[in-house]
């Protein structure tokens, strides 16, 4: 991260296991607060610029500022832990999935209460993705189905299954409307969501594929891989053009790759991918190079 840090002029920090840091940046740079969760925290999502929205173990949906700290909102409906988070596109509306096998809409200037249910799987759901408007949703789970959703009404819309297809993650594709999605059973699928039929499906990995991420284009696609001891944990590139293809992976985990994203781009620096693992260590790569920072 050197050239990087040679930049922006920023160090990072590192952090013991009770989470004082060793090295602090700038003045103010860090901060700690209280938490916001009884618990685990299982999930988190952007919500707006200034905002996140997290799940937890404790069953609840926060709302907090990035700038603060502070909780604006919290949430409580769900019967069991929360799995997955999300917002809709340029609006005040939260999405939550659970082990209680539900997916519930909350509005930020609403009522405390969920302002709209979905339910209808069979087992915990573990995907969420909303349309760029944000009228319909998208919710995958261990049951092996995906469902679309009317955000307003909460009417099921459709409904698709696939034997073995334990979905890990949904996100749906900028400006299209796809929705790509992971699953235990190796396999990216794109899904066309007019229809709710597979449009297209990426070669089988080696590994469970645990996440995707779109690029803000919808030109790219990134999956990340379940592993152990040194084998799998990579994260792959895919094409979302015509052609379809794997680019590239990223390669350096050395335990299961839980999450992959694409960064936003700065002024004057390449474009960059960041995948965390159970092997402790966030890392942020080179996109078209698949070098490391």
């Amino acid at each position: 991260m050197g050239k990087l840090q040679s930049k922006i002029g920023f160090r990072t920090s590192k952090y013991r296991a009770e989470g004082s840091p060793e090295e602090m940046g700038p003045a103010g740079a860090v901060h700690q607060h209280g938490p916001v969760h009884a618990g685990a925290v299982t999930c988190v999502a952007a919500l707006q610029p200034d905002l996140c929205v997290s799940g937890g173990g404790d069953k609840a949906v926060a709302v907090c500022s990035w700038r603060s700290g502070a909780a604006l909102r919290r949430f409580i409906g769900h019967e069991r832990e929360v799995t997955k988070v999300t917002s809709a596109p340029d609006s005040n509306r939260v999405f939550s999935a659970s082990r209680d096998r539900t997916v519930m809409m909350w509005e930020l200037h609403g009522t405390s209460g969920p302002r709209q249910h979905f339910p209808g799987h069979e087992l915990v759901v573990t995907g969420l993705a909303v349309s760029p408007d944000g009228s319909q949703l998208c919710t995958g789970s261990r049951d092996n189905t995906v469902c679309k959703w009317d955000t307003e009404t909460g009417k099921c819309l459709g409904r698709a299954a696939i034997s073995r297809n334990l979905v890990t993650h949904l996100c749906w594709v900028p400006g299209a409307p796809y929705v790509i999605q992971t699953s235990e059973d190796k396999t990216v699928r794109l899904w066309d969501s007019r229809a709710l039929q597979v449009a297209h499906t990426f070669p089988t990995k080696r590994h469970i594929q645990t996440c995707c991420d779109v690029s803000q284009d919808g030109r790219y696609c990134l999956s990340s891989s379940s592993g152990s001891a040194g084998e799998g944990g990579e994260a792959t590139l895919w094409d979302l053009r015509q052609a379809r293809n794997q680019l590239r992976e990223y390669r350096g985990h050395f335990q299961t790759t839980t999450s992959c994203v694409f960064l936003p781009r700065g002024p004057a620096l390449p474009p960059t991918v960041a995948t965390s693992s159970y092997d402790s260590t966030v890392k942020v790569w080179d996109r078209d190079t698949g070098g490391r920072g």
